[in-house]
């Protein structure tokens, strides 16, 4: 079945629009809801990058083309009647204008509006990380915490540890990365296995500073790291050496 008979099989509305949902395809987020026309539809499986259909402008969209927000697909699935879309996807940066990683960020609990992505962030001692929804040991956690300083990035609150790191500019936060960088090695010379650990989700930690500070998705280094994947370490290197040859 080609992309267009697989478009002819979509029930779309009155209106030539059918829902559709981004769920974030590592952590199971529902991030947000929107729709499509058929050429988003067309346009999402031939490009690989998620298209809608603006309701309110009247006009196709990519996501992303103006905030760099892109949403990379990985699969398209529908629900029994045909009329709904889901669409699971690699999210860069956050899915909502707002700045928040998802657009279902409001929970009505126990009688009030409650943040949840505020409600399930905590400070460390280094300042600003995410429980998120991964559990602990899942790898999920990577795009919680980067999803957590894209937010604090944007929508700072009063307080906010990676903010304040980021307005003293690159050198301030290359300066963390180098002392934490040191502080593991150390750690990995003379100290238990917390310790080491410790240290090691500190300097992940402030990587990830580092790439939201340049609005460099995370999803990127995942690709880096899938493209090297199965080469050897030895090899991989000297074809970056006789590529950088004149």
């Amino acid at each position: 079945m080609n992309n267009d008979e697989f478009i002819k099989t979509i029930k779309f509305g009155d209106k030539g629009l059918v829902p559709a949902i981004a769920q974030d395809d590592r952590t199971n987020e529902v991030l947000m809801l929107a729709y499509m026309d058929e050429d988003a539809l067309r346009r999402t499986l031939t490009t690989g990058r998620v298209h809608y259909y603006s309701r309110s402008r009247q006009k196709l969209w990519l996501k992303g083309e103006t905030s760099g927000h892109f949403q990379e697909l990985k699969s398209i699935r529908y629900d029994c009647d045909r009329d709904t879309i889901l669409v699971r996807i690699l999210q860069t940066g956050n899915a909502c204008h707002t700045g928040h990683r998802s657009c279902f960020y409001s929970e009505f609990r126990d009688g009030g509006i409650i943040d949840v992505e505020q409600d399930r962030s905590m400070d460390t001692a280094a300042g600003d990380t995410a429980a998120g929804n991964p559990q602990a040991g899942d790898a999920g956690i990577i795009d919680a915490v980067y999803g957590v300083i894209m937010q604090r990035k944007q929508n700072p609150p009063p307080k906010s540890y990676v903010r304040s790191l980021m307005d003293k500019g690159v050198d301030a936060v290359n300066a963390k990365i180098t002392e934490e960088a040191s502080e593991v090695a150390e750690a990995g010379k003379v100290k238990n296995d917390a310790d080491v650990i410790h240290e090691a989700a500190d300097l992940i930690f402030h990587l990830l500073v580092l790439l939201g500070y340049r609005d460099i998705a995370v999803t990127g280094v995942y690709h880096e790291l899938a493209r090297r994947f199965g080469i050897s370490g030895i090899d991989e290197k000297a074809s970056r050496n006789k590529q950088g040859k004149p």
